[in-house]
């Protein structure tokens, strides 16, 4: 759990308190420079025989190099360390898919959109691809982005 001040920077931040010092949980979604390498070499196993992210996070905390992002609404975090729970994520994730017509983390996609590949290479990437249902979901964006450039 992570606890902020007023303008959102972190304050505290702990591994399964008893007594959350505040409502913010620590997803698991870190971005970290090289010298994570280093800090994690350092840390000593807790009393549960593990090595703990949230002591290198703490690392950062103290040299106050931890920024916290928060996540808004729409964002879902999906815990998937049991069979089950990562069963349960799939379908979740099929369930979104399905109804919104759009893939979640379709790394061409998103290459596409933020303008890293252009809308050719891009469908050198589908047509690679074209006999799957993926390819089929690459080929139907390039032909809604061939549409918004004012293409056929």
């Amino acid at each position: 759990m992570v606890e902020l001040d007023a303008s959102g920077r972190a304050l505290s931040i702990e591994e399964k308190p008893k007594q959350p010092r505040s409502n913010i949980a620590e997803t698991g979604l870190y971005f970290y420079d090289n010298d994570v390498l280093d800090i994690a070499a350092g840390i000593a196993p807790s009393a549960r025989g593990e090595l703990e992210i949230t002591d290198v996070n703490r690392v950062y905390l103290e040299r106050g190099e931890l920024f916290v992002r928060l996540m808004g609404r729409g964002i879902a975090w999906l815990d998937i360390r049991t069979h089950s729970s990562l069963v349960e994520a799939s379908h979740f994730v099929q369930i979104l898919e399905q109804r919104q017509g759009l893939r979640i983390a379709c790394p061409e996609e998103i290459a596409l959109r933020q303008g890293y590949i252009s809308l050719e290479a891009f469908e050198k990437l589908a047509q690679k691809n074209a006999k799957s249902s993926y390819g089929e979901y690459l080929l139907s964006v390039y032909r809604s982005f061939g549409r918004e450039a004012g293409g056929s």
